[in-house]
């Protein structure tokens, strides 16, 4: 359940006044706890790249009413995006796998069974019968299961990764989880982009 190794990154298009270049309404920094302490402001800001993941898969054409995602589109949603195979629907699933593998297995909390092989590139790819609700579904239980922990443990508690020699602090997770998301999120931003030409790093405000 380590991270794929892959660095490239999509820029945001700041210019300093709340505004990007994918349309942004100024918006983007909505509900996040300015003057939260640490565990609420990193944890608002893991929901912020969680939520902008799965904004990624909405209004593509095609399948609606999947949980609230308008419009998805199974092939455009699996269609691998680059010669080592990534796809939006991969990267999902792949994030599911390290929200249950960091946040529930490291801290010896229960974890679903699996129908793949976390520690392959099993977790990268979306099977031919596996649809994109099982997948949105799968994601929304990793996250349920990974916030439990992260309300009821101090960030000072300390877990071991099965995968790992190294034991890691709840606080070390959280950073990791924050930085990990949000790069496959920009990954997602340029996988939507190249689709249909869809971009941006956050939904806009009704």
């Amino acid at each position: 359940m380590a991270s794929d190794g892959t660095n490239t990154a999509a820029g945001d298009g700041d210019t300093g006044n709340g505004d990007t270049d994918g349309g942004d309404t100024g918006n983007e920094d909505s509900g996040l706890p300015f003057h939260g302490d640490e565990k609420a402001t990193l944890h608002a800001n893991l929901d912020r790249v969680r939520d902008a993941v799965l904004w990624k898969l909405d209004g593509l054409d095609g399948l609606d009413g999947l949980d609230g995602l308008d419009g998805l589109d199974e092939e455009r949603a699996r269609r691998p995006m680059t010669p080592s195979g990534t796809s939006l629907l991969g990267l999902v699933k792949h994030l599911a796998s390290v929200e249950y593998g960091w946040f529930v297995e490291s801290f010896g909390r229960e974890v679903e069974p699996l129908w793949f092989d976390p520690y392959t590139d099993e977790d990268m790819r979306a099977g031919p019968d596996e649809t994109t609700e099982q997948i949105v579904a799968f994601y929304g239980r990793a996250r349920a299961a990974a916030d439990r922990v992260i309300t009821e443990l101090p960030l000072d508690a300390v877990g071991r990764p099965p995968w790992r020699e190294d034991s890691v602090s709840l606080r070390w997770v959280l950073v990791h989880m924050l930085e990990e998301t949000a790069r496959h999120a920009g990954h997602m931003d340029i996988l939507r982009e190249l689709i249909d030409g869809a971009a941006g790093d956050h939904r806009p405000e009704a």
